[in-house]
């Protein structure tokens, strides 16, 4: 009879198994520290809405419509976290001598690191939020719900996922080679993300140029979100934007994998 241990789907499910039991060996504890993290954001969003409520628009979005944007930051990232977040705290792994460990069992490295931890807490409190958000603004912002646009939607949260993850994996590459690459995260990516809820094109060409081509947000939400809505401000991009946010994904992907692959070599354990 053929091993459960050598299907790496039964094994990921093992792994999160295991960790989802740790996270929430203390339920109340657990749901308190979720909810924590959903009313954090929750209150970033508040304030952005009654600042907002003095305005028409911005850049021809009205209320509904940002918070449509917002949602799939919240979304994408909630389950980003579930997934992605061994490589988030990937600079920790080196620190604390885990990755020595981890390099000494028979699994894939990258299969290990990813399926070894997911912040439960983070992806109830960014995917809850995101969740309420779809629900408020889904049904006000106009979108003709079909079987294409719902396909597109659910394409287009995969891509989102995937460009986030690629970013992740870089930056968890970078700790191979300099001393706090979490600072690199912090600068690029969530400096960037705060961009990210509104049009680009209400920002400089300089900022626009690096959430399309440098830390692609503006595919994780704007393009889709255009994609939905077909605002006027999308006259300014290329049409093909609109589609190929699931390709971006994959693309950035495997090519922060083969990066990956590359840069492992270079490791130098830290002795801990």
């Amino acid at each position: 009879m053929k091993d459960p241990s050598d299907n790496p789907l039964w094994m990921y499910f093992f792994y999160s198994h295991n960790t989802m039991k740790s996270w929430f060996q203390y339920r109340v504890d657990a749901i308190l520290r979720s909810l924590a993290v959903f009313l954090r954001e929750a209150t970033g969003i508040i304030v952005i809405y009654i600042t907002l409520t003095k305005f028409d628009d911005i850049g021809g979005w009205n209320i509904d419509e940002l918070l449509f944007l917002f949602s799939l930051i919240f979304i994408t990232y909630g389950i980003l976290i579930i997934f992605f977040t061994g490589l988030r705290d990937f600079e920790n792994i080196i620190y604390d001598g885990s990755f020595d460990r981890l390099i000494l069992r028979p699994r894939g490295l990258l299969f290990q690191v990813i399926a070894s931890n997911s912040d439960w807490f983070a992806a109830i409190g960014h995917g809850g939020l995101g969740i309420v958000l779809f629900i408020y603004s889904a049904g006000r912002v106009n979108i003709h719900w079909n079987t294409i646009t719902i396909l597109y939607y659910l394409a287009a949260v995969l891509g989102g996922v995937l460009i986030q993850g690629a970013m992740f994996l870089v930056f968890a590459i970078l700790s191979f080679f300099i001393v706090k690459a979490s600072k690199a995260q912090e600068l690029i990516y969530w400096n960037m993300r705060k961009f990210s809820g509104y049009p680009i094109s209400i920002f400089p060409k300089f900022v626009q140029y690096m959430m399309m081509y440098v830390v692609p947000f503006a595919f994780v939400n704007y393009f889709p979100a255009q994609y939905l809505l077909r605002k006027d401000d999308m006259h300014q991009y290329p049409e093909i934007y609109l589609y190929i946010t699931p390709l971006i994904g994959i693309a950035m992907y495997f090519i922060a994998y083969l990066f990956w692959r590359y840069s492992i070599k270079f490791y130098k354990s830290t002795g801990t």
